[in-house]
């Protein structure tokens, strides 16, 4: 009671009771908050209509004809824009289908079945391929990997494939250098590997441990727990993290424009060069003038609404999976 009573007394002084909020602060901190988040669409807004300004002579100029055309001569000023959409999408796809398992692969590990001194040390290292300037990985990919695919897979493979159906025309390659599509797809694999599997592991690591000794309580293995447990409850996060490296893919520049070949051609191999948006944009800009690069400019704003299309996506797979 005398506790109570000291409590009371203090509480009732001006000095030491509690300050309600403040109007003003609160109002302050509203106008801060609401000003932060116009300035990102403000600033999103300007980036859309700067391209979209530079590009629409173009556009104008070329129609709907644009996106389907593959011709790419500066001479005649013709330009589509068909192969750099199809060397973009086809890159990125190719780093998804690679990337994405080793990605879950290294994050399952890391939860499940790596010993706990080596726990730190390998997420460690993974973590620092994040770090890894692009212009490094595609350095890398053009002097040492590249000559390695070349030797090892694109001549074995193209000497074994020539002539079959599809196989031969999906895997052969006529001037085996090295670059092309599939080393591109290999170089975005690595370089998206490091953001999928560390958000895939932070999220299977906030799992509760009740749900997962409680299904080995009841004489589930190990695949089991993955499959049925963890992959279900973490699904919302492993969709934003392969979509994450599917924007990373999709936008690079240095890296791809090393290892792809800057071909303006439609291969039917994935062996054989080809171009990406970011890369001839890379690659022109710097000499580009007058229709050249208007088409550049235009190329930038398909680029946006490509990955603006993939956010959409990302955002009903991700409300799919949440009502599921």
């Amino acid at each position: 009671m005398v506790a109570l009573s000291e409590n009371v007394a203090l509480a009732a002084r001006p000095e030491v009771a509690r300050r309600g909020p403040s109007p003003l602060g609160d109002r302050i901190f509203r106008f801060a908050a609401l000003a932060s988040a116009l300035l990102v669409l403000l600033v999103l807004a300007g980036i859309l209509a700067s391209i979209a300004y530079g590009g629409w002579p173009a556009f104008q100029a070329f129609g709907p004809g644009f996106l389907v055309s593959s011709a790419w001569n500066v001479g005649r000023e013709e330009y589509g824009a068909l192969v750099a959409i199809i060397g973009t999408l086809v890159s990125a796809l190719l780093a998804l289908v690679i990337g994405v398992p080793i990605s879950l692969g290294i994050a399952i590990y890391l939860t499940q079945l790596c010993p706990g001194w080596a726990r730190r040390p390998v997420a460690m290292t993974i973590e620092l391929l994040a770090a890894v300037p692009s212009i490094i990985y595609g350095m890398w990919g053009l002097f040492i990997f590249a000559p390695l695919f070349a030797r090892f897979v694109q001549i074995p493979v193209s000497n074994v494939v020539e002539g079959l159906p599809i196989v031969g025309t999906l895997f052969y390659a006529q001037v085996p250098s090295g670059v092309g599509v599939l080393t591109a797809g290999i170089i975005l694999a690595i370089m998206i590997v490091p953001f999928v599997a560390s958000i895939t592991r932070d999220m299977l690591d906030q799992i509760p441990t009740v749900l997962r000794e409680s299904s080995y309580g009841i004489g589930c293995t190990t695949w089991e727990v993955v499959r049925y447990v963890l992959i279900p409850q973490a699904s919302v996060s492993i969709i934003g993290a392969i979509m994450l490296g599917l924007g990373r893919a999709l936008g690079e520049t240095m890296a791809v424009t090393f290892v792809i070949g800057n071909a303006n051609r439609l291969s039917a191999s994935i062996f054989d060069p080809g171009s990406t948006i970011a890369s001839r944009i890379a690659n022109e800009f710097n000499e580009a003038d007058g229709m050249q690069l208007n088409a550049l400019m235009a190329l930038g704003c398909i680029l946006f609404v490509v990955t603006f299309i993939v956010l959409i996506i990302a955002r009903l797979l991700v409300r799919r999976a949440k009502v599921a």
